[in-house]
């Protein structure tokens, strides 16, 4: 990919996941390559929130005919970006006992998720909003706008999104209200919105960012960058 943008097309075409797609954003930047983030993932959150939910050979067609240059927003931490959501905290350790059963690595993928279980509730986060009063959570997920299911994908902010879980009963339910209904629901969720997290621990915070997992210092900022990079979208009508 960086060979690509160092090479100065026009259009940078992905045919990735979440993960990719937030590197190839990094790379091109606010004034570089269009992007054009075909679904090619296994989640693919942010080509379906570009492209709606088409097959990549669709959205590529709608985007080559008809597509408009757009700026993207998204979330700035520690020096990197993330286009879709980062979840700051112990629920970030999860994903190497995801990256392990992809693998096809079962028992390694259960030793990962024993480990995370037991450093939950070992390590608070501690953060601040906007400026306003501190508080403490187990766990800190930030989505960006056009990922997020309670915001306009205009809106200059971030969802802020505080887990709150007290125990393994807790957060069964948690993951219950996700699979059958809204998570924002759930008691143990605070949530709200801001342009700047200030948010700290006693120790270096695992992080996910767009899936990808990142191990930031013990102590970040988080701020809304309204121009991570420029996509190629269809008009708003046909998504």
């Amino acid at each position: 990919m960086k060979a690509a943008v160092d090479a100065g097309p026009d259009l940078l075409i992905t045919l990735a996941g979440d993960g990719t797609v937030r590197a190839a954003a990094e790379l091109c930047g606010p004034d570089g390559p269009m992007l054009a983030p075909l679904p090619g993932g296994t989640m693919n959150m942010m080509p379906h929130a570009v492209y709606g939910q088409r097959s990549w050979q669709d959205a590529l067609r709608v985007a080559l005919e008809d597509g408009r240059e757009r700026d993207l927003g998204g979330g700035c931490i520690d020096g990197h970006r993330f286009l879709c959501a980062a979840i700051l905290g112990s629920p970030a350790r999860l994903a190497s006992a995801r990256e392990a059963a992809r693998s096809g690595n079962l028992i390694e993928a259960f030793g990962k998720v024993r480990y995370a279980v037991q450093r939950a509730f070992t390590g608070r986060l501690r953060y601040q909003l906007d400026g306003h009063g501190r508080s403490k959570a187990e766990a800190l997920v930030l989505m960006c706008p056009i990922a997020s299911k309670v915001m306009h994908a205009e809106d200059p902010a971030l969802e802020a999104a505080a887990l709150n879980p007290s125990g393994a009963g807790e957060i069964l339910r948690l993951g219950l209200n996700a699979l059958v209904r809204d998570w924002r629901v759930d008691p143990s969720v605070e949530d709200q919105f801001c342009r700047r997290a200030h948010v700290w621990a006693a120790q270096g915070i695992p992080a996910l960012l767009d899936g990808e997992i990142v191990r930031l210092p013990s102590v970040v900022d988080v701020r809304y960058d309204p121009k991570v990079c420029r996509v190629l979208t269809p008009p708003k009508d046909e998504r």
